[in-house]
């Protein structure tokens, strides 16, 4: 087992007044050489948007962008013709394939939203466009890791072009689940929604994120009360 690990504290930082963004990997103005992705997983940012904010329209090509409201209400239109709303217990995917324009814009003008922003480098390019969102509040479970992204279509969460998948844990202090590989050669990226846990004999907290490859499994316990993110991906492009 090989792995790495992002303290929370060294991500790099972005203020721009009405968006606060953190960035575990290179992008925009932080470059990092020694963080550039985890195998097809290469955007990682955790973004805080002021009321009524947001991001005007811009494009993408080539890219599977999957965003997670952790608070509040992301308001979504894109060139494909989506007008939505994600809100916090939705899980949205964009694949831009031969590419697509959009938005995202704060729905509320009086508090702010929190949400995490992944880019996954495509299994095959240039495909047509493609939107997908579904709600996991009926399907979260308590003290195991349930999936909410998959690459099939008829799986539980939203699908992508690109084999990884994405399961989210939410443990009471004490408890701990085992998370198996789907697909051998795949590494998996833990992102510590909240809380404390122990990845590898190595305690984690809010916003720590570690990369593991180079093994069947990992074991994730609650040191405290934790919710967690788990992305497994190619770690080849």
């Amino acid at each position: 087992m090989n792995t790495v690990t992002h303290k929370a504290d060294t991500r790099g930082k972005a203020n721009h007044g009405w968006l606060n963004s953190n960035h575990t990997f290179s992008f925009a103005n932080y470059h990092n050489p020694e963080r550039m992705n985890f195998g097809v997983l290469r955007v990682l940012n955790d973004d805080r948007v002021q009321g009524g904010m947001g991001f005007g329209t811009h494009p993408h090509d080539n890219m599977e962008i999957i965003s997670i409201p952790l608070e509040g209400d992301l308001e979504h239109k894109d060139s494909i013709g989506n007008i939505k709303v994600i809100k916090e217990g939705d899980v949205q995917v964009m694949s831009a394939g031969t590419g697509v324009t959009h938005s995202e814009y704060n729905k509320n003008k009086d508090k702010e939203v929190k949400f995490l922003q992944i880019w996954i480098f495509p299994k095959v390019k240039n495909l047509k466009p493609r939107y997908d969102q579904v709600s996991i509040r009926d399907i979260k479970k308590d003290n195991e890791f349930y999936q909410v992204l998959s690459p099939n279509q008829d799986d539980q969460g939203v699908w992508i072009n690109q084999d990884a998948w994405f399961h989210i844990g939410e443990f009471t202090k004490g408890n701990q689940d085992t998370y198996k590989i789907k697909k051998q050669g795949n590494g998996v990226y833990a992102f510590i929604l909240e809380g404390e846990v122990e990845i590898n004999n190595e305690k984690l907290s809010k916003r720590d994120g570690m990369g593991i490859q180079d093994t069947n499994s990992i074991t994730v316990k609650a040191t405290k009360n934790a919710r967690i993110l788990l992305m497994e991906v190619p770690m080849t492009r």
